[in-house]
């Protein structure tokens, strides 16, 4: 990572967390009001193809659910509909502005990929995660809505793994091998705003 990027990284990872602080604690609040502790899960993702770390996110399962996967059809009752919600919205990612902070992460780059999925896919990975990953990027707004689609219809755990790493998994590194390509601070900026933007446009 650039001095630049993480620079611009931390000035706006900052500015962003005192800016929604005030709505990030009203957040906890109903969320300890409406399905109780604990509010945070802290999620094992892989930084580089050995190196993990605790990506930190707001509780969207029941307690007991697990990280045994990507979330599918299979999960849907495993969460209420205020998970919905904070899903829809990516609400549930504004804690990740600490991970950005410590360095885990960029604000953007690949998403931060499970262990299991690093360890099937070792080459595919050692090229993606030259990138710092991040909480958004091309791949995120370009096929995350596509990737929900596939895997809301998927009725098992099973389909729901199958179904991944068959037809998300290649295409999202596709995506985020070309923002490694032509990334630069201007790419970003752009992303960044795109990102903003996105809950204001329709689905």
């Amino acid at each position: 990572m650039t001095l630049s990027k993480r620079l611009l990284d931390v000035v706006i990872s900052l500015s962003l967390g005192l800016l929604l602080l005030p709505f990030l604690l009203v957040l906890i609040g109903v969320l300890l009001l409406r399905e109780g502790r604990p509010v945070f899960y802290i999620s094992e993702r892989m930084r580089s193809p050995t190196e993990g770390f605790g990506l930190i996110k707001l509780r969207t399962m029941h307690v007991g659910a697990g990280d045994g996967g990507v979330t599918g059809g299979n999960k849907q009752a495993t969460m209420s509909g205020l998970h919905r919600a904070l899903r829809r919205s990516r609400a549930d990612e504004l804690p990740q502005l600490w991970n950005v902070l410590k360095g885990d992460i960029s604000l953007v780059g690949p998403r931060p990929p499970l262990r299991r999925y690093v360890e099937a896919y070792p080459d595919l990975y050692a090229q993606v995660l030259q990138s710092r990953p991040g909480i958004t990027g091309l791949a995120s707004l370009h096929f995350h809505a596509h990737e929900e689609r596939l895997l809301a219809a998927c009725k098992d755990a099973a389909e729901t793994d199958r179904v991944y790493r068959r037809r998300c998994i290649p295409r999202k590194a596709q995506l985020d091998l070309i923002y490694q390509a032509r990334r630069n601070l201007c790419l970003d900026l752009k992303l960044i705003a795109q990102t903003a933007a996105k809950p204001f446009r329709g689905r």
